[in-house]
């Protein structure tokens, strides 16, 4: 495979096989940031509820609180105030006089979605992120709570515990 500079080569981008493989370039375009025809909304909403959920496991089994009772409500507490700081920060990246950054198209994403980033596109985004990272860290400690889960919940806290 010859390695060809995918638009300026003064801009590094080359393409090669981690960027440019069938694999590789399939996944980025169906992550919610790059797949065509999803709303922004619905693009915050799903990363969102991705990373709430994320969240919610290391804030519980490792937190401060992680050998108290408390530890769920504390990891949940926390993941959702996670989730609010990253929506802080979309919310402070729309603010600046100029639009948001288009991504050119580039070896990996052809077609990046003008709609996402327009200062409307964006704001819709960061309002479907708040709203489904704190769902999905609801969704997360709903399920820890559950009979089935809690064996499970218990071992690996115990794997992570100190003392």
């Amino acid at each position: 495979m010859t390695v060809t500079p995918a638009a300026d080569p003064c801009v590094g981008n080359l393409a090669t096989p981690v960027n440019s493989g069938y694999f590789i370039k399939g996944l980025i375009n169906n992550l919610p940031l790059y797949r065509p025809g999803i709303s922004p909304n619905f693009r915050g909403l799903e990363t969102g509820a991705a990373f709430g959920y994320l969240l919610y496991g290391p804030f519980t089994i490792c937190g401060p609180l992680r050998a108290t009772e408390y530890q769920q409500t504390a990891g949940l507490l926390a993941a959702i105030g996670a989730v609010h700081i990253l929506s802080l920060l979309f919310l402070l990246y729309n603010q600046p006089g100029k639009q948001p950054n288009i991504p050119p198209s580039d070896v990996t994403v052809e077609n990046p979605p003008a709609d996402l980033f327009t200062r409307t596109g964006w704001a819709d985004f960061t309002s479907g992120f708040w709203l489904g990272g704190c769902g999905g860290a609801v969704f997360a400690w709903f399920l820890c709570n559950t009979v089935h889960v809690q064996e499970l919940f218990k071992i690996a806290a115990g794997v992570w515990s100190v003392g």
